[in-house]
């Protein structure tokens, strides 16, 4: 498969030199080529892979982030590197996000990345036995901590299209249920579930549990808006949204995430905050947020990206799922053990097993480099039967 973006011959990696060359040819497009659309307009970045390390596609990060914007943000926070984060930059990006959001900053919490966030939704439940309900499978950060913490989760299988099956769970909500946890699009299937069903889920269920709606990837579709549960939180119902800056922003390793929801849900969870978040990933988050030409960029390249990997699959012959994330989730047929050791010899790491379904792999997109890397593994990998 042909593209702009993804040319049958792979691209050499790019020195620093070349990168702002790039850089430079870019702005100067933009000079010319005024009519061209937001994300085409940004420069070209993403991350060089180094000599011969395996291409890294199994963490679901972006590798066309951080953006220009917040790379300058954290160069010039380093003054602020003394500092802790909450004498101002913390604030700073709590108004934003509100702002953005349309709620106080009462309604806000940010936290070491979404996982900060969903650990300390799983201690605030999950604690002295509460019970969990969620999908199976869905994503772990959250429910293996509250187990840790002695909670009780009820895992309620997908459908057979892999997506979550709502009556199922709401016939698991018990009068001991603490928490409902949706992750909407779903890791690590990517599958999504359509808005109403979502909606009318969290309406109803909301008034038995408070419902955590994962939207990590959210921001990752064509029409975000049409899907987030903010509007929930607008309402006043016990539901709590949490959002990522590790995915469409590139800044996973900055670790900042943050939470919506009723002031005091917020005050209830914000009691078992764990750390603070670095001054540098806060600032790159402040400028991130307001970046929204480079965010228009990384889904544009994502979504060229899932085009390709779905080209291989079905070269290949392996079905998969309709991905609305930044990854791809496809049937090996072969144990994950052995789909990761094999394609790991060829140099290219893909997720952890994902139970019950030990015959899936889940592959992240990456540059147009690690993409090409992956397809001539892949193959090799599907030639040997």
């Amino acid at each position: 498969m042909e593209s702009p973006l993804f040319p049958v011959d792979a691209t050499a990696s790019l020195s620093r030199r070349q990168w702002f060359r790039r850089a430079g040819t870019s702005a100067m497009a933009l000079a010319v080529a005024p009519h061209l659309p937001a994300w085409s307009q940004a420069p070209v970045v993403g991350r060089v892979r180094r000599g011969d390390e395996p291409v890294r596609l199994n963490s679901n990060e972006n590798p066309y982030g951080p953006s220009p914007s917040a790379r300058e943000a954290m160069t010039a926070a380093f003054d602020e590197a003394c500092r802790y984060p909450y004498a101002g930059a913390t604030e700073a990006l709590v108004a934003r996000i509100a702002e953005r959001e349309g709620v106080t900053p009462e309604h806000v919490l940010v936290g070491c990345g979404s996982g900060e966030i969903l650990a300390m939704a799983g201690m605030t439940y999950g604690l002295h036995g509460g019970e969990i309900v969620a999908a199976d499978p869905t994503y772990q950060g959250m429910l293996t901590y509250a187990e840790g913490v002695g909670a009780y989760v009820h895992r309620v299988p997908l459908t057979d299209d892999l997506v979550h099956d709502f009556v199922a769970m709401e016939r698991r909500v018990t009068p001991a249920t603490r928490l409902v946890f949706v992750c909407n699009p779903n890791n690590p299937t990517a599958t999504i579930a359509p808005p109403a069903a979502v909606r009318d889920f969290c309406e109803t269920v909301s008034s038995r549990a408070v419902v955590f709606v994962d939207e990590a990837y959210i921001d990752l579709l064509d029409d975000p808006a049409a899907h987030t549960m903010i509007d929930l939180v607008h309402q006043g119902r016990d539901v709590i949204v949490a959002r990522t800056f590790s995915k469409i922003h590139g800044l996973a390793g900055m670790r900042i995430g943050y939470a919506i929801a009723r002031p005091d849900i917020i005050a209830r969870i914000a009691a078992y905050r764990m750390g603070s978040p670095n001054v540098l990933g806060v600032r790159a988050a402040i400028a991130s947020l307001q970046d929204t030409a480079f965010q228009a960029y990384s889904r544009a390249r994502i979504a060229e990206g899932r085009s390709f990997v779905n080209a291989v699959l079905d070269e290949v012959g392996y079905r998969y799922t309709t991905s609305h994330a930044n990854f791809v989730f496809f049937h090996t047929g072969v144990p994950i053990q052995q789909f990761q050791k094999t394609m790991s010899d060829l140099g290219v790491l893909v997720a952890r097993p994902f139970p019950p379904l030990l015959d899936w792999c889940r592959v992240s997109i990456g540059t147009t480099e690690e993409l090409q890397v992956f397809a001539t593994a892949l193959r090799s990998t599907a030639s040997r039967g």
